[in-house]
């Protein structure tokens, strides 16, 4: 009986090595189809799937960040140019989200970001923040740079709103910064005089009603 399981586990051996290989290979794949290959950064699967953890947390925020004038870049220095901006953005994302937050490339050169309001400085250091993403790109002629419009929303001022209100609050709040050139727009309570429908009209996640939210600096 013994030889006969000794034996038994010998053939098996192989068969569960190669399996172990496969799993780790497939972990190591689905790592990386959760991530942007050009900034790292991950992709809007892997974002959504943490970001909606971290809402749970009363404490969060949901922040969107658009690139100003990125065509023109592209435009006029090459997409070179226009990738080393992306990836400085995100770089730059990432170091002030941290390892408490999640930052996410959604597609083109916009980005979203959940942060927890630890402190209550959020507002104070997203100023801070627009200020750092319009420096200029390392490795890249002084020209190449541009702004950030943000717009961020408090979680907690609208309970029971999932990631995608949420990130439509944010879109208007940043569309409004972008439109006004104020830099940074918050999503508070009251009417909402900008646009329509939430996400702006054509744009992933709009609403068909207008929503009930202002824009505070």
């Amino acid at each position: 009986m013994s030889s006969t399981l000794l034996t038994a586990f010998a053939a098996a051996g192989p068969v569960a090595a190669g399996w172990l290989v496969h799993a780790r290979w497939l972990r190591r794949n689905l790592h990386t189809a959760r991530r942007d290959p050009l900034t790292g950064l991950r992709t809007r699967e892997g974002f959504t799937r943490r970001a909606t953890v971290l809402l749970k947390d009363p404490r969060a925020v949901v922040v969107l960040a658009d690139v100003d004038k990125f065509k023109q870049i592209n435009d006029t220095y090459g997409h070179a140019a226009g990738d080393a901006l992306l990836k400085a953005t995100a770089a730059r994302l990432a170091h002030y989200v941290g390892t408490e937050g999640v930052v996410g490339r959604l597609g083109g050169d916009e980005f979203a970001a959940v942060v927890l309001d630890t402190h209550g400085t959020v507002g104070d250091l997203l100023a801070v923040l627009h200020g750092v993403l319009a420096r200029p790109v390392d490795g890249q002629p002084p020209a190449v740079r541009t702004t950030v419009s943000l717009g961020w929303v408090r979680a907690g001022d609208f309970p029971g709103e999932d990631l995608s209100s949420l990130l439509g609050r944010a879109d208007e709040a940043m569309y409004a910064a972008k439109q006004g050139r104020a830099g940074v727009r918050r999503a508070g309570l009251g009417r909402l005089f900008a646009t329509v429908t939430g996400r702006r009209s054509g744009r992933r996640g709009a609403r068909t009603t207008p929503p009930d939210v202002g824009m505070v600096a």
